[in-house]
C-alpha cells in the first residue's frame, strides 16, 4: 500500500493509495456517499459505493463527524469537477478518532467567537489560503536576500536599548540588572552586523505595547529588517521596491488557487511593478489638506491620511523626507533641509497604508548624540551603538517590513488579525 498526500494524488491515477487526514464535509445520495477529506496539502472528494464496500465500512459514513480523523484507502481516478482534478473510489476506511460536535458551523459566527476558537478556525479554507500566502511571502523575501548575498542575523528579543518609542515598551525585570525590554526592532543590532558583513537582515517577532485597537495594529507581529553598509537613501528605496515587486511576482506564480479562494482581484497585484512613485512629505500634506484632512506639517501621518494617499496610485507609493521630530532619533538629517530626515514610508496600494518604514541612518557621532539627548534617552544604554560611529563609520541605510501588514494587503483582507496564526491584541492573549 502506497501512503501519499492529496497534493500528490494526480501522480497515482489508476492506483490504490492511502491518505491520512480529516473529514471536512460529507453528503449522501442513497447508495453512493461522498466524503470530502483534507490532509493539510489539499482537499479530495472520496466516493463510497455500497455495492463495492463491506457493510461495516459503508456504515461508517453515518458515524463520521466533521473533523473526524481517518486514514482512507482508495483508487485514484481523474475527475475534472473535483478539487485537484482527481477523486478517490473508497476501498477502506480506518477511523483514528470520531470528533466531538464541531463548534464552528456553516452559520455566521462573530469575531469574538472565531478568535476564541482560533486554534480550530485555522482549519477553515480561508485561513488555509492566507497561511499559505504568508508562507510564500516569507520564503520569497528570504530568497530575495539570499540571491543578493545578504546574511541572516538573529537579533536579540530581550534588550536594554530602546529602538522606537519608550511609551510602547513591554518590560520585565532582568535578574539584578534592572529592566529589560521586549525588542521593538532588531535594527540597532543589524547596524553593528552590517559593519562586519555589509548586507544583513533579520526576521523575528517584534513587540509594541501600543494601546491601539485599529485593524492595522497588533501587540506582537513579525518583521523583516535589512541593513546595508555603504548604502544611501536612494539605493535603499530601490532595494525595497525591487524586493516587494519580487514578492508579489512569486505569490502570483505560486499561490493562484489561494488568491482565487480569497476572491482577490488579481489585476490589482499584477500592476505591482518597480519603480514606485515617490511623494515628498510636504507635498503629501498639501494633498491631504486639499482632501479635507486636518494633517499639518510636522505631524506623522495617520491611517486615514495614508489611505487617502495610497488610493491615488495603482502601486505602492513612497512618502519621503518626513520632519525630523516626527521620526526616530537614528535617522540621518537631510542636507537639503535640516528640518527633515532622509527617510521613507512605503504605503501599500488600495488604501492599505504603511508596510515599510526606512531611512538612511545618522553616521555622524556628534549629530547622533545630540538627537539622543534631545529625545532624553539614557545615553549609557547606547554606548555600544555610539561606538559604531567611532570605529569606521560609513553611510548606511535600512528598512523594516511588517509581515502581517504585507499579508493583509496581498491577500486583500480587512484586518491584521487574519494574517497571523495566533493574533495578540490589547484585549486578547488566548489562545
Amino acid at each position: 500500500m502506497t501512503d501519499t498526500t492529496i497534493a500528490q494524488l494526480k501522480d497515482f491515477v489508476g492506483q490504490e493509495v492511502r491518505i491520512s487526514g480529516w473529514l471536512y464535509n460529507k453528503r449522501s445520495s442513497g447508495k453512493i456517499k461522498f466524503l470530502l477529506v483534507r490532509d493539510g496539502t489539499g482537499l479530495v472528494q472520496s466516493v463510497m459505493v455500497k455495492s463495492e464496500l463491506a457493510e461495516d465500512i459503508f456504515n461508517l459514513f453515518d458515524e463520521l463527524t466533521q473533523e473526524s480523523s481517518l486514514m482512507l484507502t482508495g483508487t485514484v481516478r481523474e475527475e475534472p469537477r473535483s478539487p485537484g482534478g482527481v477523486e478517490m473510489g473508497v476501498t477502506n476506511i480506518e477511523v483514528v478518532q470520531i470528533a466531538e460536535p464541531y463548534p464552528i458551523t456553516k452559520k455566521e459566527h462573530g469575531v469574538d467567537f472565531l478568535l476564541n476558537n482560533r486554534h480550530l478556525w485555522l482549519r477553515s479554507s480561508k485561513q488555509y489560503a492566507i497561511m499559505h500566502i504568508r508562507d510564500e511571502i516569507i520564503w520569497a523575501i528570504r530568497e530575495f536576500f539570499h540571491n543578493r548575498d545578504f546574511v541572516l542575523i538573529d537579533s536579540p528579543i530581550l534588550t536594554g536599548a530602546i529602538g522606537e518609542e519608550a511609551g510602547t515598551l513591554f518590560s520585565t525585570e532582568y535578574f539584578k540588572m534592572g529592566k529589560a525590554y521586549l525588542a521593538q526592532t532588531g535594527q540597532l543590532y543589524l547596524e553593528a552586523a552590517c559593519m562586519s558583513l555589509r548586507n544583513v537582515f533579520c526576521f523575528g517577532p517584534t513587540f509594541r505595547a501600543e494601546k491601539s485597537m485599529t485593524r492595522r495594529h497588533l501587540t506582537e507581529f513579525w518583521m523583516i529588517e535589512a541593513e546595508m553598509a555603504y548604502c544611501d537613501n536612494e539605493r535603499n528605496l530601490i532595494i525595497q521596491e525591487e524586493m516587494l515587486a519580487y514578492v508579489v511576482e512569486k505569490v502570483l506564480k505560486n499561490c493562484m488557487p489561494h488568491l482565487e479562494k480569497l476572491e482577490r482581484d488579481i489585476s490589482k497585484l499584477e500592476s505591482i511593478k518597480a519603480p514606485f512613485p515617490r511623494l515628498d512629505y510636504g507635498d503629501a500634506i498639501k494633498i491631504l489638506q486639499e482632501n479635507g484632512s486636518e494633517a499639518k506639517w510636522g505631524d506623522d501621518l495617520g491611517a486615514e491620511d495614508e489611505t487617502i494617499l495610497s488610493n491615488r496610485y495603482d502601486r505602492p507609493v513612497f512618502i519621503v523626507n518626513y520632519p525630523k521630530h516626527a521620526k526616530a532619533f537614528y535617522m540621518k538629517e537631510n542636507p537639503d533641509n535640516p528640518e527633515t530626515v532622509l527617510c521613507s514610508d512605503l504605503l501599500a496600494s488600495e488604501g492599505y497604508g504603511e508596510i515599510i518604514g526606512a531611512s538612511q541612518r545618522e553616521d555622524n557621532l556628534e549629530k547622533l548624540l545630540a538627537r539622543i539627548r534631545e529625545e532624553k534617552l539614557p545615553e549609557e544604554t547606547y554606548e555600544w551603538y555610539l561606538d559604531l560611529r567611532k570605529y569606521g563609520s560609513v553611510p548606511h541605510s535600512g528598512f523594516g517590513l511588517g509581515i502581517e501588514r504585507t499579508v493583509t494587503w496581498i491577500c486583500g483582507i480587512h484586518h491584521l488579525r487574519e494574517a497571523i496564526p495566533f493574533p495578540r491584541l490589547i484585549t486578547r492573549l488566548y489562545p
